[in-house]
Order: structure tokens, then sequence, then C-alpha cells
């Protein structure tokens, strides 16, 4: 079917109208509106059927001109506001991988859910394991855990600073 129910043919005047307008360069979708009653897709696959590959000049948007960078014009500027660092930081003992009784450290065919899953050494390595202490209720000990679940850089800076709307301001009054 055809565009609000109406079932156009593709005749022959149209046909020669179709091989014309795509031997212009026109797109699928410019030739769909002349030919009216057919959709960009019928067009396309029309010109594959017809086997119409070439074009006299190819149908796409002029390129933008390059837009150049403007000099950054600098002004008097506002010095930096050192956030002060009053978060703690994390300090993790280097932890060897527990050993068994046998002298192997845990890999992953002897760990359980009561084991820490902390990675330790490269996976490429033949000395390779993992931590193999007791969990704290999560995939790692207690140590481990400390180390792995930091909170993120900005979340740290937006609580140990100055508050967000004297920041807002500063980085405005920058500009």
């Amino acid at each position: 079917m055809g565009q609000g129910g109406l079932i156009m043919g593709w005749t022959d005047e149209r046909v020669t109208l179709l091989r014309k307008l795509w031997a212009e360069g026109l797109s699928a979708s410019q030739i769909a509106k002349q030919l009216g009653g057919v959709t960009r897709n019928a067009v396309i696959g029309k010109v594959h059927r017809l086997g119409l590959a070439g074009r006299a000049t190819p149908s796409r948007p002029a390129k933008r001109p390059v837009r150049t960078a403007r000099p950054r014009v600098m002004g008097p500027s506002v010095p930096r506001l050192r956030m002060p660092s009053t978060m703690p930081t994390v300090v993790i003992p280097d932890l060897e991988p527990l050993k068994f009784e046998d002298g192997k450290a845990a890999n992953v065919l002897t760990l359980n859910e009561s084991m820490c899953k902390f990675p330790i050494g490269d996976p490429t390595d033949p000395d390779f394991a993992f931590c193999g202490r007791g969990s704290s209720g999560g995939p790692y000990c207690s140590d481990h855990a400390r180390l792995a679940y930091q909170p993120s850089q900005a979340r740290k800076r937006r609580t140990a600073g100055a508050p967000d709307e004297l920041r807002r301001m500063l980085r405005l009054a920058a500009m």
C-alpha cells in the first residue's frame, strides 16, 4: 500500500522519471516527493531492481566549513581554590595471599563463598592468587573492601571543599 491507502504502480512514465531524477543526483527522499504516492524505501527498492547504481553527482549534504578555533582572550585570572584534603587516605597493608596447609594460595578452583576474592599479582604469573582471607559480608575481606570501595574523586572534592554555590560562582567568574 502506498501513502494514504493509494497504490501507485510503477508505470513506464514514472520509471523514466525515476531514472532521470536518479541520474541527476537527487536523493531517494527527493525523488519520492516528486513522484508522489511512493516512499523513500520504495524508490530505493526500485532503483536496486533496475540496477541504477551509478549517479552523475552523489546526493550528499554540502560539507560545512571547518571552524577555526577562536583565540582565547586571557583576562585577569581568578586564583584557584585549593581544596583542603580532609578526606583520610586509605592505607591498606600489603597483604600476601593466605596460604593453605599444603602451602598453596587460593585460586579460582579453591575459592568459596566465605573467602576474599581480591586478586593479588599478575593474572599471567604462575604465582597469581586471591587473598583467601575471610570475607566481611561481601566478596572481600575488610582490608580489601576499604581499598575496593573508595568514594569517587568527584564526591571527595564535593564534600572536602567549598560549598557548591561558591564553586559555581568562581567558575562563572573565570569565564
